[in-house]
């Protein structure tokens, strides 16, 4: 059979009508700018009354080295007598027409049920996957006019059968693979119904623009094949943990696509292990009476790509003094519910897992009973936990109290040790030893006071004792050190405003990432001074709410008063954003002498970033060459980061077979406040354009912080939860901001030129 050669797109339509089998090509009539020239009657002359498309065909797009696609005009449901000037108007969308550039002509398609595009590999990183992007419905246009849609994709060596509705869409793909003598692949396609019987139509083909060469389909493979092989192992029971299986997400806990991203280069990840996941989030929970997990690793990463191990997770959540079967059937349960209802990812702990006691405990542990909870083993946890909070929340001796006295540890000791002349290596090592002992481990103390505290505002909703906007007004009442910032900027020169804000990076774990006091015109623009802010507006309670919540805090025996109890949220929310601010100073000082180290052997920044930091606290304790070990790990690093950028996994694996096929969900996004916004849509890097603009972020953290100095009008994060640092900074200010929207719709929306958030009613539109 003689290959497909791939030429324009009628040409290659053409080329195929005598070799496609698994799917049709509707008729087509196509000529050239010069012959319509020369005689448009007779290039129209075999078309008949009906409804017909007009398509570009030019030379310049569907090429080897670019595709064009879209940039080109087609017109849709055209009768006979519209078609010269219908084809007109796509010639002049050329724009230089040459003589040899086409239009193509066919029937409009009628009874489309189905849609899309489809890729034989991933056009962002090469990797042989068969993707998908399909929309139910007869609207044809809907996926490539950037409406969105939904995606399914698998690697080339896959044995899970694609979805029912895709299967013969893969195998079109196989096929043009086959024809083109394996020449990735892109085409368009839709399917009618007729008779009862589904009907695939091969719309366009044409060859795969990347910006590097495919990967082979068998290093694919094994590579799938070992994270595979992982994802198994640690399905099975485990002797030291509850709970018959588990589930990996990049959202759940310590949400590392929030934090590091979903593919961080290797010195941010380890550092992300060192100070938190390794050992210092377990040691935090034993602490504050839940399971001891100590010495469990809670994210394991798949060829880079962090997950958390969420039956870890889940574990870590069970009160210590529980019964052990009664915690292993909790576990479970935790687990099933996550299965299977997986856009909870992001919000475990609000909605699935039961962490704390709160005024609507015992209404929420109802829906144990469904899984078959007896009522005294739900009064056995709702015990337990009870226990456990009144040890945080306790007025005088809460838990939190001696984590918020480490942060002036953190601080001391880190002067004592820069004014020092400790060489740069152990200043290294010992900002993250004091960030591990008194900034992480305190600072995840705080944070866990500081979602009890929000557990518990919502259970005042709950109860009916607070309506959202009361919700809404307390968090406004909150001051930050992201709200200081803000106040501080209008109001500080430079030098100061540095001084006290300089270390803070958008990328708190990236060495790439600037700090603010590296690029201060980067972030703000010193020529003027944003109008200072306006104070808080303090939060006070009725008598009558006051009274009811003293009566519920006495019956659920909850320690603190009414008073007490609010001081007690004030005090966990805002201290968990001031202990974040202090531990990462350390670790921004830290990547900063690793940039000065680097830059000593011959090493910079993008070089740096691969380094596990293993390497740089390897050489304060042992005596080797400097730069032969850096040079080390940085190869290593990039060997392993080259094949991190050639995975794609969904957020939740759920099962061995999500390693190698999975469709991409669309997730429920965190909606905060109850206002809306109408704005154009900006990315956050252009500085030029963020007044009055909704800024899109794929994650953001406390470095990101200098943007609340712009006035935004909102604010869209592709990661994060609703207890995340950006949520708790927008409900300070009242920013309308949807948080963790997901992959999917995040591409949607932050392609958008304009968007309506309206958080109350819970919806994202787009306007163009």
């Amino acid at each position: 059979m003689t290959a497909l050669s791939f030429s324009t797109k009628a040409g290659t339509l053409v080329q195929l009508q005598g070799m496609l089998r698994s799917a049709r090509i509707l008729p087509l009539v196509s000529f050239t700018v010069a012959r319509w020239r020369a005689e448009r009657d007779g290039c129209l002359a075999k078309l008949t009354a009906g409804r017909w498309i007009v398509r570009s065909s030019c030379r310049r797009e569907d090429g080897d080295s670019r595709s064009n696609a879209g940039a080109f005009l087609s017109v849709a449901d055209v009768e006979l007598g519209g078609l010269a000037a219908a084809t007109d108007a796509v010639i002049a969308s050329y724009g230089e027409a040459t003589g040899d550039d086409e239009v193509l002509i066919q029937p409009m398609l009628d009874g489309v049920v189905r849609s899309g595009v489809a890729f034989s590999h991933d056009p962002n990183t090469a990797a042989p996957y068969r993707v998908v992007n399909w929309a139910e419905g007869a609207d044809a246009a809907h996926v490539t006019g950037g409406a969105g849609g939904r995606t399914w994709q698998a690697a080339a060596a896959s044995t899970v059968p694609p979805p029912p509705a895709l299967a013969g869409v893969v195998t079109l793909l196989e096929e043009l693979l086959g024809l083109s003598g394996g020449v990735p692949v892109d085409c368009e396609f839709a399917v009618t119904r007729e008779a009862g019987a589904e009907i695939l139509w091969l719309l366009q083909a044409r060859p795969l623009v990347m910006a590097a060469g495919p990967e082979s389909s068998e290093a694919q493979a094994r590579r799938l094949g070992l994270i595979a092989a992982k994802v198994e192992r640690g399905m099975r029971p485990h002797p030291f943990l509850m709970g018959r299986r588990t589930v990996y997400g990049v959202m759940p806990d310590w949400n590392p696509a929030e934090i590091i991203g979903v593919r961080p280069k290797p010195l941010a990840l380890s550092l992300y292990r060192e100070l938190v996941t390794d050992s210092i989030w377990a040691y935090q929970r034993h602490n504050y009476g839940y399971r001891n997990l100590r010495s469990f690793p809670l994210m394991p990463h798949f060829f880079g790509l962090p997950y958390i191990d969420v039956r870890l997770s889940f574990n870590s959540f069970i009160p210590a003094d529980l019964d052990d079967g009664l915690a292993a059937r909790l576990v479970d349960y935790y687990v099933d519910r996550l299965l299977g209802e997986p856009t909870l990812h992001d919000k475990v702990e609000f909605e699935i897992v039961f962490s704390c006691y709160t005024l609507d405990l015992p209404n929420r542990l109802e829906r144990l009973a469904e899984a078959g909870f007896s009522a005294s083993e739900r009064t056995a946890i709702a015990d337990s936990l009870r226990r456990l909070t009144n040890r945080i929340v306790h007025p005088r001796d809460g838990l939190w109290r001696a984590d918020s006295l480490k942060l002036d540890t953190l601080g001391s000791r880190r002067e004592t040790l820069l004014a020092s002349d400790a060489d740069p290596l152990e200043r290294i090592y010992w900002l993250l030893e004091d960030a591990k002992r008194y900034g992480t481990l305190p600072f995840a103390g705080l944070a866990r006071a500081g979602f009890v505290a929000v557990q518990m505002l919502r259970s005042l909703v709950a109860v009916g004792i607070f309506s959202e906007a009361d919700s809404d007004a307390f968090m406004a009442s909150l001051s930050t050190v992201s709200g200081q910032l803000t106040r501080d900027r209008a109001m500080l020169d430079q030098s100061t405003f540095l001084a006290r804000y300089g270390h803070l990076r958008p990328g708190t774990y990236d060495i790439l990432s600037p700090r603010y006091d590296e690029a201060p015109d980067l972030y703000f623009d010193w020529s003027r001074r944003p109008p200072v802010p306006e104070p808080s507006r303090p939060f006070a309670l009725a008598l009558g709410q006051l009274r009811d919540i003293a009566r519920l805090l006495e019956t659920h025996g909850l320690h603190p008063d009414g008073i007490g109890l609010f001081d007690f949220l004030q005090a966990g929310i805002e201290l968990r954003e001031l202990a974040k601010f202090h531990f990462t100073r350390n670790l921004s000082d830290a990547l900063a002498l690793a940039a000065a180290c680097g830059e000593q052997w011959g090493f910079g920044k993008d070089d740096m970033a691969y380094c596990d930091i293993a390497a740089l606290k390897e050489l304060h304790v042992a005596a080797a060459e400097p730069r032969d070990a850096i040079a080390r790990s940085i190869e290593q690093g990039k060997a392993r980061h080259a094949e991190t950028l050639r995975v794609a996994l969904p957020p939740v694996i759920a099962s061995p077979d999500d390693v190698w096929a999975f469709e991409w969900p669309e997730t429920a996004p965190n909606y905060i406040t109850q206002n809306q916004v109408t704005a154009p849509v900006v990315d956050a890097s252009r500085h030029d354009l963020l007044a009055g603009a909704i800024v899109c972020l794929p994650n953001a953290d406390p470095g990101h912080d200098w943007l609340f100095a712009h006035p935004i009008a909102g604010l869209v994060t592709a990661w994060g939860g609703v207890n995340s640092h950006m949520a708790i900074r927008a409900g300070e200010l009242g920013l309308p901001a949807v948080i963790g929207a997901g992959e999917m719709l995040y591409r949607r929306w932050s392609k958008a030129r304009r968007l309506h958030l309206d958080c109350a009613g819970r919806r994202v539109e787009v306007l163009g």
